[in-house]
């Protein structure tokens, strides 16, 4: 039988180990760096706010994008709200000044120009400023990232640049307890809402609530009226309150009229009166919005392209 023997020496084989265990765990901490870095949001992109006068904000990853085409109307062709139009072009006039302003609610019947509104005097206002630094910032705000308008407050207030933050369709149901953040960052809170910022909202609903959850509130509640003025506080929040209600048929049809003189729809007058009313009798109701979508009708029917940024709605 042949032996064969052979000598380990042991200090080496230990360092050989060793290294071996090394490279392993640098392997494993590479791949988990790796991981992790993949699993890690990128940082956002700083705001360039000269880039534009229209921003929305992106809650993921948390940065304000700007908007170089605005989906909006010229100020001319929203009718039968005359009131309301010149108190908010005043209020914002003054706002872009650095005058004392108010923050304003929208509120009321559906389709009647709201958040068109709001567009349109921002635009009125950018236009009488030229192209001077004064002029005003639109920041719209999604209704479900609400939660991040102190964020956004903290990214627009230390610029030199004056702020209208804009909800379109502001509105609070059951369960929803997001109303107490917006309550406090609009006047509550400790630092108050920055000097160059207002905040407008257009809803449906003048408390912003639900009136059954108003009502529910009265009927449950140990002190009914402390738990309704819980409630309906959120509203006081807004300095102005601009109602919008559903207009005359002499509005519709001045409606008709200016959208018909906008886009050059030759057509007779009897017969787009007559036609613009049954399509409301369709509809049951008489709104901006119904005219507008009879003259998108009408300008089909008659083979015409409309102009951009001419539609009224809410």
């Amino acid at each position: 039988m042949i032996r064969a023997w052979f000598w380990i020496d042991p200090v080496e084989s230990d360092e050989t180990m060793a290294d071996e265990s090394i490279r392993t765990l640098n392997d494993k901490l590479d791949r988990l760096i790796d991981a992790v870095s993949r699993l890690t949001p990128p940082q956002p992109p700083e705001t360039d706010f000269a880039a534009a006068d229209c921003f929305i904000w992106s809650a993921r990853p948390g940065y304000l994008e700007p908007v170089f085409q605005v989906n909006r109307v010229d100020i001319g062709l929203i009718r039968g709200v005359d009131h309301v139009r010149d108190i908010l072009i005043d209020n914002t006039r003054r706002f872009a000044e650095g005058l004392p302003a108010n923050n304003t609610l929208l509120w009321g019947a559906r389709g009647m120009g709201k958040s068109s509104l709001v567009k349109a005097v921002h635009a009125s206002i950018n236009g009488a400023a030229g192209k001077s630094d004064a002029r005003l910032k639109l920041v719209e705000i999604h209704r479900e990232d609400i939660g991040d308008l102190p964020e956004v407050m903290n990214i627009v207030k230390n610029t030199n640049h004056r702020f209208v933050l804009f909800c379109d369709d502001l509105s609070f149901d059951n369960d929803d307890t997001s109303y107490k953040s917006l309550k406090a960052a609009l006047e509550g809170g400790v630092e108050g809402r920055p000097d160059n910022v207002i905040f407008y909202a257009t809803s449906n609903r003048r408390h912003l609530l639900p009136r059954d959850m108003i009502e529910n509130e009265r009927s449950t509640a140990i002190n009914p009226s402390e738990a309704v003025e819980e409630k309906v506080s959120l509203s006081d929040r807004f300095g102005l309150w601009l109602g919008f209600h559903k207009c005359s048929q002499d509005d519709y049809l001045e409606m008709i009229d200016a959208y018909v003189r906008y886009h050059n729809l030759e057509t007779n007058p009897e017969t787009l009166h007559a036609e613009a009313l049954e399509w409301s009798v369709t509809r049951g109701s008489r709104s901006g919005r119904v005219a507008w979508q009879f003259i998108q009708d009408l300008a089909g029917r008659l083979g015409r392209k409309l102009k951009a940024d001419s539609r009224q709605a809410d």
